[in-house]
């Protein structure tokens, strides 16, 4: 299996950017990590293993990013304010400089890419479908933490609100970027068992469905955990489906 790095300096993150990529053709698909994760945890926790056959085949190629924005808010070291801000660049990150990076490597200048992720991961998968359909048709959102307002103890900010597609959407109005939206689809799978919170996957469904955005909630069952063993298995359905 092929895999290359990417490493550079951006003035959009507190830290080194870095990417990776497995695989050598086909579709490509962003998967964010999950909340404390770097850009190689998804290799670690072997859900690159649980789509190698799809990746040998030339149907996806799988790229990933460090979550800074995911450990800014987990660690509780930072203000609110600056982990908001952090939030709202790392989205700016994700499609001025992720983007293009990827569009470059896949030698098509206007290629879609699918974006994929587990609990504050699906945050991320799905807040960039929503607010970059122009680039991104497809959201894997897996066990999704989607409501992230408990880290902000009671102080909204317009970072934060423009960042989190349960806030900003019920008020976007008619337009380009919600026509758009409409022909996308946000896929909402998840456990039922230990860990997992199956309302978050539902209230962002209500939202969604309010604004005409195609969604779907799965339901994997009560002897389906919030941890990467059931996101093993997930992952791979939806990539063979979609991609």
């Amino acid at each position: 299996m092929q895999k290359e790095h990417w490493t550079w300096n951006s003035e959009r993150l507190p830290e080194p950017a870095r990417v990776v990529r497995w695989g050598h053709y086909g579709t490509p698909v962003l998967l964010f990590p999950t909340a404390g994760g770097d850009y190689e945890e998804v290799e670690r926790f072997h859900l690159i293993g649980a789509v190698a056959e799809l990746i040998a085949a030339g149907r996806v190629k799988i790229y990933s990013i460090d979550s800074i924005a995911g450990r800014h808010w987990l660690r509780g070291e930072d203000s609110p304010e600056y982990c908001s801000r952090v939030q709202n660049l790392y989205d700016a990150f994700v499609y001025h400089e992720v983007a293009p990076l990827i569009r470059n490597d896949c030698r098509t200048a206007d290629i879609e890419i699918i974006v994929a992720g587990a609990s504050i991961g699906a945050f991320n998968a799905a807040a960039t479908v929503c607010r970059h359909p122009d680039v991104f048709r497809l959201a894997i959102a897996m066990s999704g933490t989607f409501d992230l307002s408990k880290y902000l103890h009671g102080r909204m900010n317009l970072d934060f609100y423009y960042s989190s597609p349960l806030h900003y959407l019920p008020a976007l109005a008619d337009g380009p970027q919600l026509a758009r939206l409409r022909e996308r689809l946000v896929l909402l799978p998840t456990g039922e068992g230990q860990w997992e919170d199956v309302g978050e996957s539902w209230r962002l469904a209500r939202v969604l469905g309010a604004k005409g955005v195609p969604n779907r909630v799965e339901l994997w069952g009560k002897d389906r955990d919030h941890n990467w063993e059931t996101w093993r298995e997930m992952l791979p359905k939806y990539l063979k489906e979609h991609a």
